[in-house]
Protein backbone atom coordinates (compact mmCIF):
# COMPACT_ATOMS: atom_id res chain seq x y z
CA UNK A 1 0.00 0.00 0.00
CA UNK A 2 1.68 3.58 -1.03
CA UNK A 3 2.05 5.63 2.10
CA UNK A 4 0.02 8.86 2.91
CA UNK A 5 2.82 11.05 1.57
CA UNK A 6 3.07 8.97 -1.86
CA UNK A 7 -0.58 9.42 -1.97
CA UNK A 8 -0.28 13.42 -1.43
CA UNK A 9 2.65 13.95 -3.56
CA UNK A 10 0.92 12.02 -6.49
CA UNK A 11 -2.05 13.85 -5.91
CA UNK A 12 -0.45 17.89 -5.22
CA UNK A 13 2.01 16.54 -8.73
CA UNK A 14 -1.07 15.65 -10.62
CA UNK A 15 -2.27 19.19 -10.38
CA UNK A 16 0.90 21.41 -10.25
CA UNK A 17 1.19 19.58 -13.76
CA UNK A 18 -2.20 20.64 -15.05
CA UNK A 19 -3.45 24.40 -15.45
CA UNK A 20 -6.78 23.16 -15.32
CA UNK A 21 -6.36 22.50 -11.31
CA UNK A 22 -5.58 26.28 -9.50
CA UNK A 23 -6.40 24.83 -6.05
CA UNK A 24 -6.10 21.61 -4.11
CA UNK A 25 -7.84 20.97 -0.47
CA UNK A 26 -7.17 17.78 1.92
CA UNK A 27 -10.81 17.35 3.70
CA UNK A 28 -11.89 15.03 6.74
CA UNK A 29 -10.48 12.44 9.17
CA UNK A 30 -7.24 12.53 7.38
CA UNK A 31 -6.93 16.89 8.43
CA UNK A 32 -8.53 15.47 12.10
CA UNK A 33 -5.61 15.50 14.31
CA UNK A 34 -7.84 14.05 17.49
CA UNK A 35 -8.90 10.60 15.08
CA UNK A 36 -5.88 8.34 14.97
CA UNK A 37 -4.22 7.85 12.01
CA UNK A 38 -4.63 4.78 9.60
CA UNK A 39 -4.57 2.93 6.43
CA UNK A 40 -8.38 2.91 6.27
CA UNK A 41 -8.68 6.59 6.16
CA UNK A 42 -9.74 7.90 2.63
CA UNK A 43 -8.12 10.64 0.94
CA UNK A 44 -10.85 13.04 0.30
CA UNK A 45 -9.14 15.15 -1.84
CA UNK A 46 -10.89 18.81 -3.95
CA UNK A 47 -9.49 20.10 -7.47
CA UNK A 48 -10.71 23.70 -7.96
CA UNK A 49 -10.42 23.24 -12.17
CA UNK A 50 -11.36 26.26 -14.92
CA UNK A 51 -12.67 23.58 -17.18
CA UNK A 52 -15.21 21.12 -15.64
CA UNK A 53 -16.31 19.61 -18.90
CA UNK A 54 -12.78 18.63 -20.21
CA UNK A 55 -12.68 16.23 -16.92
CA UNK A 56 -15.96 14.64 -17.66
CA UNK A 57 -15.33 14.11 -20.97
CA UNK A 58 -13.38 11.01 -20.20
CA UNK A 59 -11.86 8.93 -17.31
CA UNK A 60 -8.82 8.20 -18.87
CA UNK A 61 -6.73 10.97 -16.78
CA UNK A 62 -7.54 8.97 -13.97
CA UNK A 63 -5.45 5.88 -14.26
CA UNK A 64 -2.42 7.89 -13.49
CA UNK A 65 -3.26 7.47 -9.84
CA UNK A 66 -3.70 3.63 -10.02
CA UNK A 67 -4.82 0.56 -10.79
CA UNK A 68 -8.66 0.49 -9.83
CA UNK A 69 -10.75 -2.13 -8.57
CA UNK A 70 -13.55 -0.08 -8.38
CA UNK A 71 -14.86 3.62 -9.14
CA UNK A 72 -17.73 4.94 -8.49
CA UNK A 73 -19.01 8.43 -9.83
CA UNK A 74 -22.23 9.17 -7.75
CA UNK A 75 -23.40 12.65 -9.73
CA UNK A 76 -23.62 10.16 -13.37
CA UNK A 77 -25.87 8.08 -11.83
CA UNK A 78 -29.78 7.84 -12.07
CA UNK A 79 -31.26 5.82 -9.08
CA UNK A 80 -29.65 8.09 -6.79
CA UNK A 81 -30.06 12.16 -7.63
CA UNK A 82 -26.82 13.94 -7.36
CA UNK A 83 -26.44 16.16 -4.16
CA UNK A 84 -23.58 18.05 -5.15
CA UNK A 85 -25.00 20.72 -7.40
CA UNK A 86 -22.03 21.38 -10.32
CA UNK A 87 -19.72 19.30 -8.34
CA UNK A 88 -18.62 15.95 -9.38
CA UNK A 89 -16.99 13.44 -7.71
CA UNK A 90 -14.71 10.06 -8.38
CA UNK A 91 -14.84 7.31 -5.57
CA UNK A 92 -12.16 4.97 -6.33
CA UNK A 93 -10.97 1.99 -4.37
CA UNK A 94 -7.50 1.18 -5.42
CA UNK A 95 -5.46 -2.49 -5.99
CA UNK A 96 -3.56 -1.16 -3.09
CA UNK A 97 -6.50 -0.45 -0.39
CA UNK A 98 -5.89 2.82 -0.54
CA UNK A 99 -9.07 4.70 -1.55
CA UNK A 100 -9.73 8.41 -2.67
CA UNK A 101 -12.97 10.64 -3.03
CA UNK A 102 -11.72 12.98 -5.51
CA UNK A 103 -14.46 16.18 -6.60
CA UNK A 104 -13.82 18.66 -9.02
CA UNK A 105 -15.51 21.71 -8.51
CA UNK A 106 -15.49 24.86 -10.24
CA UNK A 107 -13.09 27.58 -9.56
CA UNK A 108 -16.34 30.02 -9.37
CA UNK A 109 -17.31 28.33 -5.99
CA UNK A 110 -13.95 28.79 -4.12
CA UNK A 111 -15.77 31.37 -1.68
CA UNK A 112 -19.00 28.92 -1.13
CA UNK A 113 -16.66 26.04 -0.14
CA UNK A 114 -15.03 27.55 1.97
CA UNK A 115 -17.89 29.34 3.60
CA UNK A 116 -19.78 26.04 3.96
CA UNK A 117 -17.11 24.51 5.08
CA UNK A 118 -16.93 21.71 8.18
CA UNK A 119 -13.58 23.31 9.23
CA UNK A 120 -11.66 19.77 8.43
CA UNK A 121 -9.84 21.46 5.49
CA UNK A 122 -6.28 21.79 4.81
CA UNK A 123 -4.99 23.65 1.36
CA UNK A 124 -2.48 21.75 -0.20
CA UNK A 125 -2.05 24.18 -3.35
CA UNK A 126 -2.92 27.48 -3.95
CA UNK A 127 -1.22 28.27 -7.06
CA UNK A 128 -2.86 31.71 -7.47
CA UNK A 129 -2.92 32.73 -3.70
CA UNK A 130 -6.68 32.69 -3.82
CA UNK A 131 -6.39 31.96 0.16
CA UNK A 132 -5.56 34.70 1.85
CA UNK A 133 -6.10 33.80 5.50
CA UNK A 134 -3.95 30.58 7.20
CA UNK A 135 -6.54 27.76 6.70
CA UNK A 136 -6.33 25.08 10.49
CA UNK A 137 -8.57 22.39 10.47
CA UNK A 138 -10.48 22.00 13.76
CA UNK A 139 -13.39 19.19 14.02
CA UNK A 140 -15.31 22.13 16.34
CA UNK A 141 -18.57 21.55 14.26
CA UNK A 142 -18.85 18.28 15.12
CA UNK A 143 -18.44 18.63 18.90
CA UNK A 144 -21.31 17.26 21.33
CA UNK A 145 -23.56 20.53 21.55
CA UNK A 146 -25.46 21.20 24.67
CA UNK A 147 -28.95 20.57 23.96
CA UNK A 148 -31.77 23.68 24.61
CA UNK A 149 -35.28 21.93 26.88
CA UNK A 150 -37.06 21.97 23.44
CA UNK A 151 -34.29 19.59 21.52
CA UNK A 152 -34.27 17.33 24.93
CA UNK A 153 -38.01 17.39 24.67
CA UNK A 154 -37.70 16.66 21.17
CA UNK A 155 -35.70 13.70 21.64
CA UNK A 156 -37.71 12.08 24.05
CA UNK A 157 -40.51 12.31 22.33
CA UNK A 158 -39.64 10.87 18.72
CA UNK A 159 -37.24 8.07 20.79
CA UNK A 160 -40.94 7.23 22.95
CA UNK A 161 -43.32 7.80 20.03
CA UNK A 162 -41.56 5.58 17.37
CA UNK A 163 -40.81 3.04 19.82
CA UNK A 164 -45.10 2.35 19.62
CA UNK A 165 -44.10 0.85 15.79
CA UNK A 166 -41.32 -1.36 16.86
CA UNK A 167 -44.24 -2.53 19.00
CA UNK A 168 -47.13 -2.42 16.25
CA UNK A 169 -44.39 -4.06 13.91
CA UNK A 170 -43.03 -6.85 16.22
CA UNK A 171 -46.81 -7.57 17.19
CA UNK A 172 -48.04 -8.11 13.74
CA UNK A 173 -44.82 -10.13 12.59
CA UNK A 174 -43.28 -7.69 10.66
CA UNK A 175 -40.04 -7.90 11.69
CA UNK A 176 -38.14 -5.74 9.35
CA UNK A 177 -40.61 -2.42 10.05
CA UNK A 178 -39.60 -3.36 13.74
CA UNK A 179 -35.84 -3.34 12.89
CA UNK A 180 -35.91 -0.76 10.25
CA UNK A 181 -37.49 1.51 12.88
CA UNK A 182 -35.39 1.02 15.53
CA UNK A 183 -32.12 0.84 13.73
CA UNK A 184 -33.06 4.50 11.99
CA UNK A 185 -35.02 6.22 14.67
CA UNK A 186 -35.03 5.20 17.67
CA UNK A 187 -31.24 4.18 18.32
CA UNK A 188 -29.83 7.09 16.84
CA UNK A 189 -32.03 9.07 19.71
CA UNK A 190 -30.22 6.99 22.34
CA UNK A 191 -27.14 7.67 21.19
CA UNK A 192 -27.72 11.70 21.07
CA UNK A 193 -29.48 11.39 24.39
CA UNK A 194 -25.56 9.13 25.27
CA UNK A 195 -23.77 11.75 23.81
CA UNK A 196 -25.51 14.41 25.53
CA UNK A 197 -24.95 13.25 29.01
CA UNK A 198 -21.65 12.84 28.13
CA UNK A 199 -20.98 16.41 27.25
CA UNK A 200 -23.28 17.11 30.25
CA UNK A 201 -20.32 15.67 32.47
CA UNK A 202 -17.37 16.09 30.43
CA UNK A 203 -18.28 19.55 28.58
CA UNK A 204 -19.00 19.93 25.18
CA UNK A 205 -15.47 20.63 23.57
CA UNK A 206 -15.27 17.27 21.82
CA UNK A 207 -16.55 14.81 19.75
CA UNK A 208 -17.35 11.05 19.80
CA UNK A 209 -16.82 10.52 15.97
CA UNK A 210 -19.13 9.94 13.05
CA UNK A 211 -22.37 7.77 13.66
CA UNK A 212 -20.96 8.05 17.40
CA UNK A 213 -17.81 5.34 16.69
CA UNK A 214 -16.04 6.54 19.96
CA UNK A 215 -18.95 6.85 22.35
CA UNK A 216 -17.80 3.52 23.97
CA UNK A 217 -14.77 5.70 25.38
CA UNK A 218 -16.56 7.46 27.59
CA UNK A 219 -19.52 4.78 28.28
CA UNK A 220 -19.12 2.92 31.28
CA UNK A 221 -18.87 -1.10 29.99
CA UNK A 222 -21.82 -2.46 31.62
CA UNK A 223 -23.64 0.42 29.13
CA UNK A 224 -21.76 -0.66 26.47
CA UNK A 225 -22.39 -3.92 26.62
CA UNK A 226 -25.79 -3.27 26.92
CA UNK A 227 -26.07 -1.16 23.67
CA UNK A 228 -24.12 -3.18 21.88
CA UNK A 229 -27.06 -6.13 22.80
CA UNK A 230 -29.33 -4.26 21.23
CA UNK A 231 -28.16 -4.82 17.83
CA UNK A 232 -29.35 -9.26 18.41
CA UNK A 233 -32.29 -8.30 16.39
CA UNK A 234 -31.87 -11.84 14.35
CA UNK A 235 -35.33 -13.17 15.63
CA UNK A 236 -38.59 -11.56 17.71
CA UNK A 237 -37.78 -12.52 20.99
CA UNK A 238 -34.04 -10.76 20.26
CA UNK A 239 -36.40 -7.81 19.22
CA UNK A 240 -38.44 -7.55 22.06
CA UNK A 241 -35.21 -7.75 24.20
CA UNK A 242 -33.20 -5.33 22.29
CA UNK A 243 -36.23 -2.71 22.37
CA UNK A 244 -36.40 -3.13 26.05
CA UNK A 245 -33.12 -2.41 26.51
CA UNK A 246 -33.19 0.69 24.48
CA UNK A 247 -36.08 2.00 26.91
CA UNK A 248 -33.82 1.06 30.10
CA UNK A 249 -30.55 2.53 28.70
CA UNK A 250 -32.66 5.41 27.08
CA UNK A 251 -34.63 6.34 30.39
CA UNK A 252 -31.35 6.00 32.40
CA UNK A 253 -29.29 8.53 30.41
CA UNK A 254 -32.48 10.85 29.65
CA UNK A 255 -33.17 10.91 33.28
CA UNK A 256 -29.60 11.75 34.07
CA UNK A 257 -29.08 15.27 31.40
CA UNK A 258 -32.51 16.25 32.70
CA UNK A 259 -31.43 16.47 36.34
CA UNK A 260 -28.17 18.07 35.24
CA UNK A 261 -29.27 20.82 32.87
CA UNK A 262 -32.87 21.19 35.15
CA UNK A 263 -35.03 20.24 32.50
CA UNK A 264 -38.19 18.43 32.40
CA UNK A 265 -38.02 14.72 31.93
CA UNK A 266 -41.69 13.73 30.00
CA UNK A 267 -43.84 11.16 31.87
CA UNK A 268 -45.27 9.67 29.14
CA UNK A 269 -42.05 7.24 29.49
CA UNK A 270 -44.00 5.14 32.12
CA UNK A 271 -46.89 4.82 29.68
CA UNK A 272 -45.54 3.54 27.00
CA UNK A 273 -43.58 1.46 28.82
CA UNK A 274 -46.88 -0.40 30.24
CA UNK A 275 -48.44 -0.05 26.69
CA UNK A 276 -45.51 -1.97 26.01
CA UNK A 277 -45.40 -4.66 27.90
CA UNK A 278 -49.03 -5.12 28.06
CA UNK A 279 -48.90 -5.76 24.17
CA UNK A 280 -45.94 -7.62 24.79
CA UNK A 281 -47.54 -10.18 28.02
CA UNK A 282 -50.19 -10.42 25.12
CA UNK A 283 -48.58 -12.44 23.23
CA UNK A 284 -46.86 -14.78 25.28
Amino acid sequence: MRSEQEMLDMLVKFAMNDERIRLVTLEGSRTNFNIPPDSFQDYDISYFVTDMDSFRESDQWLHVFGNRLMMQKPEDMELFPSELGSWFSYIILFEDGNKLDLTLIPMNEVEDYFTNSDGLVEVLLDKDALIQEEVIANDRQYWIKKPTAREFDDCCNEFWMVSTYIVKGLARKEILFAIDHLNEIARPNLLRMMAWKIGSEQGYTFSVGKNYKFINQYLPNEDWESLLSTYSENGYREMWQSLLTCYALFRTYAKAVASSLKYEYPDYDEAITRYTENIYNSLN
